[in-house]
């Protein structure tokens, strides 16, 4: 259920604050330490930034879609690592557990995720295994009241610190995604080990590990859904995903276009400020627009998502166009400072190398591109 707008506007104004006081002026530390302030973590908790898509009864702010994606375009506006310490938790780490799980899982651990006591992720891709979600090579076998859970996870955002996995498992031989069952599995089981987090291009603060089982016994009220429903949860997990994704990618571009304003208005070349300059003008024309249009996008489909309908194809859409409409708009900033946005004092480049992995994760362009073209061949046009 929605907000009533007087508190949903309190809501965004906070976060609005939280984002330009807190978040931003440490955005160079961040980056220098790789880790995000203890203190800045009780803060999100205490704001309910965990628990943004939670069910009020479990302890969360219960956001509606189109809620959630106005906060992710105020939280794009610093550097992307601050939302990712709690984005599993709003996201692929608990919505498994909400949209599939039995009221016993759910009075488990929602209660936990919302406040940010327990930190969860999501575990489907494997070494060998990326946008292929239907071909896992993780197994778990049952065995009694067990399923014995064996193979290596990679990539996974929030392993070093996640209390608890969504794992995708293949329970049968079944072929492809038929075969794929999910379970909630506790980081504490034993069996289950953390790979050193891995240098990384960009989004520095925010950690990916390896992550492995080995004969990790999972009891058998962990499953969600039935036995080869896991292929099924994580996709309407990662529907949701994308469309948080993409409102991020928003944010981040109005953030890089106020930037590039700013400096453009206050940069002189040739007697004038360089925002008089019809070629700059141009780059901010081109970069406000494809931003307004990401908006748009964003905003219409979680509307739609709201109202019950099938946005597969409007969700992928979203985070085709929204990422890489947010490489572009950073790719002009770059060139709209010069030399100024190519060295590290003014956090363009980092912006530039943090945008880069929205292209990336929760599906790749190039697999949104075939699930638009499914999807539309699908409807008839």
């Amino acid at each position: 259920m929605a907000l009533d707008a007087e508190t949903f506007a309190q809501l965004i104004e906070t976060v609005r604050r939280f984002v330009a006081e807190r978040l931003r002026p440490l955005e160079g530390q961040v980056e220098a330490d790789d880790a995000i302030p203890d203190g800045i973590v009780a803060e999100m908790r205490a704001m309910g930034l965990f628990g943004l898509s939670i069910a009020e009864e479990f302890g969360g702010l219960g956001l509606t879609m189109a809620e959630e994606c106005r906060v992710a375009i105020e939280l794009g506006r610093t550097t992307p690592a601050f939302r990712s310490t709690f984005g599993t938790n709003v996201g692929i780490g608990s919505q498994g557990l909400v949209m599939a799980g039995t009221p016993e899982q759910k009075a488990q651990w929602l209660p936990r995720i919302a406040s940010g006591e327990v930190v969860t992720s999501f575990a489907l891709t494997e070494p060998d295994v990326g946008s292929d979600s239907g071909a896992v090579k993780t197994r778990a076998v049952r065995d009694g009241n067990v399923y014995r859970l064996s193979g290596t996870k990679r990539y996974i955002t929030n392993a070093d610190k996640a209390d608890l996995f969504t794992v995708m498992a293949r329970t049968s031989d079944a072929p492809g995604a038929r075969g794929v069952s999910a379970f909630l599995v506790p980081r504490d089981l034993p069996g289950v080990s953390i790979g050193e987090p891995e240098k990384k291009m960009g989004q520095k603060g925010a950690k990916v590990a390896d992550v492995n089982f080995d004969a990790v016994p999972v009891p058998a009220e962990n499953r969600l859904g039935a036995e080869g429903e896991g292929f099924k949860i994580a996709m309407r997990v990662l529907d949701r995903g994308r469309l948080h994704i993409s409102a991020v990618c928003v944010g981040v571009a109005e953030r890089l276009i106020a930037d590039c304003v700013a400096y453009a208005a206050e940069r002189q070349q040739f007697g004038k400020p360089i925002a008089e300059h019809q070629l700059i003008q141009a780059m901010i024309a081109d970069s406000k627009t494809e931003a307004l249009a990401a908006r748009a996008l964003v905003l219409e489909t979680a509307a739609a998502k709201d109202e019950g309908r099938d946005v597969v194809l409007e969700s992928s859409a979203a985070k085709l166009f929204a990422s890489e409409m947010v490489g572009r708009v950073a790719d002009r900033a770059v060139q709209i400072y010069g030399g100024a946005g190519y060295i590290a004092d003014y956090g363009i480049e980092r912006l530039y190398r943090d945008v880069r992995l929205f292209r990336i994760y929760e599906g790749t362009s190039q697999i949104q591109q075939l699930i638009v073209a499914r999807e539309t061949m699908k409807r008839g046009g």
